[in-house]
Order: structure tokens, then C-alpha cells, then sequence
């Protein structure tokens, strides 16, 4: 249920409003806009009676909220959510790129991929320490040792850090480390890693479930945001359909969809779309003229020996050419992005 409160509604009416939901024990939302504020009342609703609202000075209408989620809402907040992370911004009016490997192999390596993703406009790291695959024989990942090296290159490079995490453990260790933990999208419905990871004190990636519905998807955020964190961006990187051209089919319809439907910033992953280097700049330009607020892309040194997802991997010349053709894409829908120059942060 939201209460809309009359425009320039006095503090004495707000606080009357929301002492009345939480005295029958709801928890209270506040938006406050420029002119109007909106009070969200999250919980069992049947204990509050709208004809009693409606009593109370300065409010202006009550708005029923037919959808289980509640704090992803649009109508709860109806201004788009900015996410920081570390020195970085997701959403509403830059273009954030992560980009790095799908698995930290070594040092060398995350250092070489880190400085070579800034220099072309990354403002984020991403970089695989947890790594559930679908084989039990494939590469799992350098765990704790790979959360060290990505707090090395951010110090080092200062770009923002993500790693993907898998267990409540992945997350204890990933909050002394990273400035962004991932829920992966074999764990999407997983809700006790998702209210973990809402605990955590750290922004979270969710991915989109291989064949999750929207509404599924923002019910996952749901259990994050429950917690009391409201830093979730979300991912599109695919859902398994009957098509077999590439590893998944990327629901470019989502973005428009789930601006209509949440506040939270949306990002899309090509790499793991397509699963073929060679399709991931298109649907990343597809991405940006859509209105997505980023992009997390695979880039690799050597894609060839990659030990996770070589064939998703760009080179480091094809992620510096797609990041230069993007930047006319970010412009014509208002994105703040561009290519820094030499000893210039990303934006």
C-alpha cells in the first residue's frame, strides 16, 4: 500500500502517517520528492484500514501495490536508485562498464586486464574468485588468494572491485576485499544467500536466473532489499530458451520492461548472453540504445588459454574499439561516457 501525501504535505502529517502504519506493525518506506512524498507501508496491509488514512491531514490518495515486491517498486520510489560503488556510480545518468576476466587466474594477469579495462573507460573490475560451473572438473577458482589480487589491482589502478560469491563464507571473505558482491544466476533463487548478501553492507549484482520470470527476478531483489539494503543493481545476461545460435538468448526487452517496474539501476551482460566474442558488441550497443544504465563485459589477455569462458573473452584491442563505438550510443539517450585520457579516472 502507498500513501501519497498532498504536495508540500507538513512534517507533523508525514510523521502522524507513519506513526499510524508502524503502530500496527508495518514497516514504513519514506520517498520524499521535490513537491510530493510518498509513504510505502510494507507488511501485512489487511491491519491497516484506509478509511483511517484517509482522516489524516495531507494526504492525498492511497495507491494499492498488487505486485509482492514492494521496495524494488517503481511506485514506492518512483525516482531512479543510484548505486555507489567504491569510487563508482551505477545509474540513473552514467554508462558504468565492469569489465575484467570470468576467473582471477594470477596476479600478473588481473593487473594486466585491470590497467588495460581503465585505460579504455571500465570504471569497475570484475573478476571471478567463486567459480560454480557446471562441471565438477572445470576451474573453481583461486577463492580467498583471488579476492587479494583484486584488492591489489583497485589500490593499484583504483577502480571499484566485484567478485561473484556462492556461499555465506564466499561473503565474509568478499567484504574485507571487494567494493561489489554478485549473486550468480544459479543462485538467484537461492534466499538465504540472498538475504546474506543483503546483510553484507555491500552493494549487490543479481543476475538474472536462467529461466526466471521479471516478476521472479524482482522478488529475488525483494529479499536483498528486505535486509535492509537498497544498493541491488540488476543483470541481464541471458535465459535459456529452445535456440542453440549462442549459450543463451538475451532478453533485450527486460530493460524497458523493468524501468516501467523498479527504480533499481539495470545492467546487461553480453558475454554471457551470446557466449561468442564476436556477438557481444552488438548486443552491448543494443544494450546502451535501450536505456540500460551499464554493461559487464569479459575481457582477457590471452582469450585463447583462458581457464573460464575464453570463447566470451574480447581481447583487449576489441574491448577498447567497442568502448570508443559506445560512447555515441551513451550519448544520444543522455549517458555520461567517454574514453579518459592518459592519468584521467573513469567515468
Amino acid at each position: 500500500m502507498i500513501i501519497v501525501m498532498k504536495p508540500g504535505a507538513a512534517d507533523s502529517s508525514i510523521k502522524a502517517v507513519v506513526n499510524y502504519i508502524e503502530s500496527n506493525g508495518l514497516t514504513v518506506h519514506l520517498s520524499k520528492g521535490e513537491e510530493v512524498t510518498i509513504i510505502g507501508a510494507v507488511g501485512d496491509k489487511t491491519r491497516l484500514s484506509p478509511e483511517n488514512l484517509t482522516v489524516y491531514k495531507d494526504v492525498d490518495r492511497i495507491v494499492p501495490v498488487t505486485e509482492s515486491y514492494k521496495l524494488a517498486n517503481k511506485k514506492f520510489h518512483p525516482e531512479p536508485t543510484q548505486v555507489k560503488v567504491g569510487n563508482a556510480f551505477i545509474g540513473p545518468d552514467t554508462f558504468a562498464i565492469m569489465a575484467g576476466p570470468c576467473a582471477v587466474e594470477t596476479e600478473e594477469q588481473l593487473m594486466c586486464i585491470a590497467r588495460a579495462v581503465k585505460s579504455s573507460g571500465a570504471s569497475i573490475l570484475r573478476g571471478g574468485a567463486y567459480k560454480p560451473r557446471t562441471s565438477p572438473y572445470s576451474f573453481q577458482g583461486l577463492e580467498e588468494e583471488g579476492l587479494r589480487y583484486m584488492k591489489r589491482a583497485s589500490e593499484e589502478t583504483g577502480l571499484a572491485t566485484i567478485c561473484e560469491v556462492v556461499s555465506q563464507e564466499a561473503i565474509e571473505a568478499a567484504v574485507k576485499y571487494v567494493d561489489m558482491i554478485q549473486i550468480g544466476a544459479r543462485n538467484m533463487q537461492n534466499f538465504i544467500l540472498l538475504k546474506e548478501a543483503g546483510r553484507s553492507g555491500l552493494p549487490v549484482l543479481l543476475k538474472r536466473g536462467l529461466c526466471s520470470t521479471i516478476d521472479e527476478w524482482l522478488n529475488a531483489a525483494e529479499y536483498i532489499m528486505s535486509e535492509g539494503n537498497p544498493n541491488v543493481v540488476l543483470c541481464e545476461r541471458g535465459i535459456r530458451t529452445f535456440e542453440t545460435a549462442t549459450r543463451n538468448t538475451l532478453d533485450i526487452s527486460a530493460i524497458p520492461v523493468l524501468k516501467e517496474k523498479t527504480h533499481l539501476p539495470v545492467i546487461v551482460d553480453p558475454s554471457h548472453s551470446t557466449g561468442a566474442y564476436k556477438y557481444v558488441p552488438s548486443m552491448a550497443k543494443a544494450a546502451a540504445a535501450c536505456g540500460a544504465d551499464g554493461l559487464m563485459i569479459e575481457v582477457h589477455n590471452d582469450p585463447a588459454h583462458a581457464l573460464s569462458d575464453g570463447p566470451q573473452s574480447l581481447t583487449f584491442e576489441h574491448f577498447d574499439r567497442l568502448t570508443r563505438e559506445l560512447a555515441p550510443f551513451c550519448n544520444i539517450v543522455g549517458r555520461n561516457f567517454r574514453i579518459p585520457s592518459e592519468g584521467e579516472t573513469a567515468l
